[in-house]
This record gives structure tokens, C-alpha cells and sequence, in this order.
């Protein structure tokens, strides 16, 4: 009598063929690994440690023009250069110069002329009063001395990586659970799995079954990329941080989940998407601290879910937090996750 074939359950078939679907998608498989380790390379030479430029200033030409310009050539932060009154407004206007110096009418009076707005031009400011100033016989009574800071957690790339990290962990989570079940549902797949006897929670977990294979894969590459290409390391527990991961990357595939639920289209589905995505980008803390916003909108910001997730992994990274200190994040997102998961699952078409 032939041996009867063990049947495995439904959600970890579906599991798995969803896994060997990912690695036939190269696009995918670009946009995963990819696209964010392009992404650190660049914007980490970019702002790799390297004195920072020196800040453009104009000059309008006068009778005292090359004696300032002598004097501000002496700073190390600035660069200026000589310029007739049209040409200079015009490199103010367009950003070409970050303050424009010139004299006042009747009197030896400097005037400065800059963007409020713009900490470059205020910084450049202070310093060509300085340089003019100390031109002209002041004498600094205080004596000061700087010193550069250069260990992990104050550069630039150790804020990038966790913010990077916490991106793809949305833009995959929302995107595999979001693109796949509208290309399912548009190819008339869904439809077809309503005559099976598979309960669609089983479809729907085991996508995020066959997410979470990839997201520690993800999630190990741009950590050890960062750790070796730039010296980020990973200064917390890595079993917290591979924690934080699970749990941020269900609360975005359940984000996903609630969005595709009954889009019809993958047009429908990308604008809904973006919607989404597009404020968190913006206000999450990915390339930029947010606490450059108005103070009215931060609460709103800090329980954004990129918002939370970012918080949590630059804590882990940089400061070695444990699981007490980013419990605060980790219970929002989950929340988030759980939420965004039921409403999906209840208000979910096959077609």
C-alpha cells in the first residue's frame, strides 16, 4: 500500500511559494538589497567626515571692497569674491552666494544682506563680521579653542544607516504586501483561490511569513555593509535589533495590507502608497532630524511609524539601548501592525 503524501499546512505552503516568487522578481531583488546599499554608499561619501565647504559670500565692489576681501580670505569658512551690485543681488537671489557684503550709502558702514532662514547665511554672517571686525583692531579678550568630535553616534552615517535601515524596512513591507496582492487580484488570481478551501487569514499571513525570510537577510546586509564600508556598528544587542525588525517590518505589512485591501488596480494601489509614504519620508527622521519641525506638529510626527521605528534603531545602534528602553516604540508599532492588520483582514476582497 503506497505511502500516503504529508500534506504541509496552507499557510506554510503559501509561504514558501510566495519565497520562490520573490527570487524569480529581480526587480524586487534590486529594489531590496540593491537600491538601499547604493543609497548608503552615496549619501555616506557625500557627507563622509571632511572639513565642510566653505560658505560662498559676495562682496560688492567700492572703494573699500579689496580690503574686505583681504580680510575675509583670512577665514577658513568662507569664500568670497568681489562683485558689481547687479551681479551680486542676482547670486543673493539665486542662492549662489549665502551673504552679500557691501557698504553703506554716505557712511564706511557695512551692510549685510542675507537669508534669515538659512542657518549657511547666518552662520556666514557671524563669521565675516568677525573677520571684519578683527581687520579693523578688535581684540577677541576671551581666549577659546575648538575641538571636532569624530566617535560613532556623531557623524553623519551613524544617523543615515538607522534611517535607511527603518526606509526599507516600510518600502519593502508595504510594497511586497501592497504590489502583490493587487498584481494577484488584477490577474484574476485571487479570484480563483476563493473556490479553495484556504481561509484568507492563511493567505494573508503567510505573506508576511515569506517577508519576514527576506527581512533579516535585508536587515543583516545594509547593518554588516555599514559596519564595514564606514565603521557604523551595531553598539546594542543584536537580537533586539532583529526584534525591532519583525515588529516594524508587520506594522508596515499590515499598513500594506489595509492598502490593498480593495484597490483594483496597480495604479490605484502605487498612488494609495506613495500617499502614505510620501509625509514619512519627509518628516520621519530619515535624512534630517525632525526635530527641525514646528513644535505643534512634532507629537504627530513622533507616533508616525517610521517615526518610532527610526527612534528605536538609533537607539540600538548608537546608544546600545536594551528592549525597556525602546519599549515605548516597539508597543506603537505594534500596535500599528495589529490594527492596521484586523481592518484589512475584515474590509479584504478576493476581487
Amino acid at each position: 500500500m503506497p505511502e500516503k503524501t504529508r500534506i504541509r499546512p496552507p499557510i506554510v505552503e503559501l509561504a514558501l511559494t510566495r519565497t520562490k516568487e520573490f527570487l524569480r522578481e529581480k526587480e524586487a531583488m534590486f529594489w531590496v538589497f540593491g537600491f538601499p546599499l547604493i543609497l548608503a554608499l552615496a549619501l555616506g561619501f557625500a557627507f563622509r567626515e571632511k572639513p565642510p565647504d566653505r560658505v560662498p559670500v559676495g562682496v560688492v565692489a567700492g572703494p573699500h571692497a579689496q580690503q574686505r576681501l583681504a580680510a575675509l580670505q583670512k577665514s577658513a569658512v568662507l569664500l568670497p569674491r568681489v562683485m558689481n551690485g547687479q551681479e551680486a543681488r542676482d547670486a543673493l537671489r539665486r542662492g549662489k552666494v549665502s551673504l552679500l557684503i557691501e557698504e553703506a550709502a554716505g557712511s564706511d558702514a557695512v551692510v549685510y544682506r542675507f537669508d534669515a532662514t538659512r542657518p549657511d547665511s547666518l552662520s556666514a554672517r557671524q563669521e565675516a563680521d568677525n573677520a571684519l571686525q578683527a581687520a579693523a583692531g578688535r581684540r577677541n579678550v576671551l581666549t577659546s579653542r575648538e575641538e571636532r568630535v569624530h566617535e560613532q553616534g556623531a557623524r553623519y552615517i551613524d544617523f543615515l544607516i538607522p534611517g535607511l535601515l527603518g526606509m526599507n524596512l516600510m518600502g519593502t513591507g508595504m510594497w511586497s504586501m501592497g504590489f502583490t496582492i493587487a498584481n494577484a487580484r488584477m490577474k484574476k488570481l485571487l479570484k480563483r483561490l476563493v473556490a479553495t478551501p484556504m481561509r484568507k487569514t492563511d493567505y494573508l499571513i503567510s505573506m508576511f511569513l515569506s517577508r519576514l525570510i527576506w527581512l533579516l537577510i535585508e536587515v543583516s546586509v545594509l547593518v554588516a555593509f555599514g559596519w564595514i564600508v564606514f565603521g557604523v556598528r551595531v553598539n546594542g544587542s543584536l537580537l533586539v535589533l532583529a526584534i525591532l525588525s519583525i515588529v516594524g517590518g508587520y506594522a508596515f505589512s499590515g499598513i500594506g495590507l489595509l492598502t490593498a485591501s480593495r484597490a483594483q488596480t496597480i495604479e490605484a494601489v502605487s498612488g494609495l502608497m506613495n500617499l502614505i509614504m510620501m509625509p514619512m519620508w519627509l518628516c520621519s527622521g530619515v535624512f534630517f532630524s525632525y526635530e527641525r519641525f514646528p513644535d505643534a506638529v512634532k507629537p504627530f510626527i513622533r507616533v508616525l511609524p517610521l517615526t518610532l521605528l527610526n527612534d528605536a534603531l538609533r537607539a540600538v545602534v548608537n546608544d546600545a539601548a536594551g528592549l525597556a528602553q525602546i519599549s515605548f516604540q516597539l508597543g506603537l508599532l505594534a500596535v500599528w501592525g495589529i490594527v492596521t492588520f484586523i481592518i484589512g483582514l475584515r474590509i479584504f476582497r478576493w476581487q
